[in-house]
Formats: structure tokens, C-alpha cells, sequence
């Protein structure tokens, strides 16, 4: 949180983070931003309670089915929020298939419901989920909530996006981390040393640079051992997308180091015998940091595309494991977005979390500039 400057003089004398967080305070859609995003984390750290089943539990009678209907009125009576199960009905003429409402008997809506087991935070066994539906009003068992409709074997969407994006929110998180690590060592290194190392650099830069995303996702998957398991491919995803995404932050940080390292701090710096690297992390890239963090921001966004494109295309996480870019890729048929036009519905998560991301990186970078 930022610092409360009562004065004149506080503000001139405030770091120039309390300055940022200041003007970041002030910048609405940075902070709605802000708030969609905490809310989507928080909702992958806490994807088992919230997701009412696994990604193992399916029922052949939900196949492609819509997302449930939730009534509050049975027989012109208020029951609260329930839903009904589903009969399947088969043409003899045509063998078309139509799914309707048993409205017989109802299953209400309940919160608080045990079902699958899982580990609250990987450790901690519990069978708690948020809601789920009750035994029917005539005792029956027969049906399940599926807020965003079922994929083509009946599992719930819901519950595999909220699971998914554990994966997809995370991957491009840490993804980003490393870049800014290697884009900060190797551009410093090429900024600040010049002569035939910035030159080699600067030359790997152009060659990873110059071939498309696609090839080098598919030559840097196809070396991935087959058969692995999901934690390791989650390892192996978050090195290739950080090895394709540091060029871009290593040239901005070498560019800043060619603008500050004959500046007279810096000289004074040498004179006194500092070493190096002291100069380079104390001295240099603290000068720019609100920079970088500004630029880890915005590249988040494109980590993620990466991500869900690298699952889409088949090249990274796989089915039974789940993320945004293996929902995405089942509903690659056209023929069967258009029967089912609710298997998209992923893709509304990538859209709003990659432009909170840039909502909020457009608002970090405003308050980089507190001065203005």
C-alpha cells in the first residue's frame, strides 16, 4: 500500500515506489484490474473446494450436454435454487438424439457438500466442495450441476476451467519470473561489458528472434520424453516459454545499460573500487526497476497466449491433465462449436485475464512516472 504524503515536502522526499503506488491508486481500471485477477488466482489456489467435481468423474448421459438450468419454482411452489434431471430421447426415424428435463423430481442446490477427495493446498485431505446437488425430492441420485455445460465424454466444464487454471495461471506466472531473471543477467552483461560480448549476445538474440514461435514450440516439445508425467511437462513448459521470452526484456535492459553505465554515480562507483556485479544489481538496475516490473506485467499476457496456444496446438499439457489451451483444443471443431457453442467458454477466461494484465500493466506504466 502506498505511503499517506500529508505535505508538500513529504511528496518530494517519498521514494519514487510510494510515488508509484500512489498514482497506481488512482488509476480505476489499473485497480478493477488488479481485483479480476486476485479474484482468478484465488480461485485456482482454491480450484478442488470451489470446483464441484474432479477431473476424473464423468457421466455418459451429460455428452455434450448445455449447462444446467437452475429453477426456484417447482409446481408453482418456491423450493429455492434446483435442477432437474436429464432423460435422453432417441429418434427412430432420424437416430437423433434430444436431451430433456425429467421434471418428476428435483435436486436442490446445496452448499458446503462433500464429494471428491482432494488436498487443500497439496497437503491437507478433505471432501469439502462449495455446492453440489442433494439426494431428488423422491430419493433419487441421478443428477449434476454443470454450470458451464459438459465436453464430448460428460465431464463438467466448470469444474475443468476453474482445475485448468491452475496450469494456465500459473505456467505463464512463473514463466515470467525466469525471463526477467535471464533478461536482466544477460542484458546487463551485454550493456554494461560491450565489445565482442555484447556483440555474441546481441547475435543470439537475432537468431532465437528470427525463427517462428511455432517451429521452435514444436522442435522444443518434440525433445520432451514422451510418456511423462503432468509435473514434469508443467517443468518443461515453463523452460521453453521462458527460453523463447527473455530476448526481448535482455535487449531492453541492455539498452538502459548503455544509456546509465557512464553516468557519474556509476564512475564514482568504479573509483571506489566496487565490484562489478555490485554495480550492476545496487547500482544499475535498481535505477530502472519499476521499468522491468512494469514490462514483466505486460509480458505475463503474452506468456499466457503462449501457453494455451502450445496445449491447443497439442504441443504442451494433454488430456486427462487439464489447462485453458486442452479445453480450447477439444472444441477445434467447427461443426462441433456450432452444435455446442458452450465449449468456448474458456476462451472467455483467456480474453479477461490477458486484458486485466494489460489493464493493469498500462496502469503500472502510467504510475512509473509519477512526476507527470
Amino acid at each position: 500500500m502506498a505511503k499517506k504524503l500529508k505535505t508538500k515536502e513529504d511528496y518530494y522526499l517519498a521514494s519514487q515506489w510510494t510515488l508509484m503506488g500512489r498514482k497506481l491508486k488512482k488509476h480505476k481500471l489499473a485497480i478493477a484490474a488488479f481485483i479480476v485477477l486476485a479474484i482468478l488466482y484465488l480461485g485456482a489456489l482454491f480450484a478442488d473446494f470451489l470446483a464441484p467435481y474432479s477431473l476424473e468423474e464423468y457421466d455418459g448421459i451429460y455428452r455434450n450436454t448445455a449447462p444446467s438450468k437452475v429453477h426456484v419454482m417447482h409446481e408453482g411452489e418456491f423450493v429455492g435454487p434446483f435442477i432437474y434431471s436429464l432423460e435422453k430421447t432417441i429418434n427412430r426415424e432420424d437416430f437423433s438424439v434430444t436431451m430433456s428435463e425429467n421434471t418428476e423430481e428435483y435436486y436442490k442446490v446445496k452448499f458446503f457438500v462433500h464429494g471428491c477427495e482432494y488436498k487443500i493446498l497439496g497437503f491437507i485431505p478433505c471432501d469439502l466442495h462449495l455446492f453440489g446437488v442433494s439426494e431428488g425430492s423422491k430419493g433419487g441420485s441421478g443428477a449434476k450441476i454443470m454450470l458451464f455445460g459438459a465436453d464430448s465424454l460428460g465431464r463438467d466444464i466448470f469444474s475443468r476451467v476453474l482445475l485448468g487454471s491452475r496450469i494456465s495461471l500459473s505456467i505463464p506466472f512463473a514463466s515470467a519470473f525466469i525471463s526477467l531473471f535471464l533478461g536482466i543477467t544477460i542484458g546487463s552483461i551485454s550493456g554494461y561489458f560491450g565489445g565482442t560480448t555484447d556483440i555474441i549476445i546481441q547475435r543470439i538474440i537475432e537468431v532465437i528472434g528470427a525463427v517462428p514461435q511455432i517451429p521452435l514450440w514444436m522442435a522444443l516439445s518434440a525433445a520432451i520424453p514422451a510418456g511423462i508425467s503432468t509435473v514434469k511437462m508443467y517443468f518443461y513448459m515453463t523452460l521453453i516459454l521462458s527460453f523463447i521470452n527473455w530476448t526481448g526484456m535482455a535487449r531492453i535492459v541492455r539498452g538502459k545499460f548503455l544509456s546509465l553505465k557512464n553516468e557519474d554515480y556509476v564512475m564514482a562507483a568504479r573509483l571506489a573500487g566496487v565490484s562489478t556485479w555490485k554495480i550492476i544489481w545496487k547500482h544499475l538496475v535498481p535505477g530502472f526497476m519499476s521499468y522491468l516490473i512494469v514490462s514483466l506485467t505486460l509480458g505475463i499476457p503474452g506468456s499466457i497466449v503462449g501457453e494455451t496456444s502450445m496445449s491447443y496446438l497439442g504441443l504442451g499439457i494433454k488430456s486427462p491433465a487439464t489447462s485453458w489451451g486442452v479445453l480450447l483444443q477439444e472444441a477445434s471443431s467447427v461443426t462441433d462449436v456450432a452444435a455446442n457453442p458452450h465449449k468456448l467458454i474458456p476462451i472467455l477466461f483467456v480474453t479477461i485475464t490477458v486484458l486485466a494484465f494489460n489493464f493493469l500493466g498500462d496502469g503500472m506504466r502510467d504510475a512509473a512516472d509519477p512526476y507527470k
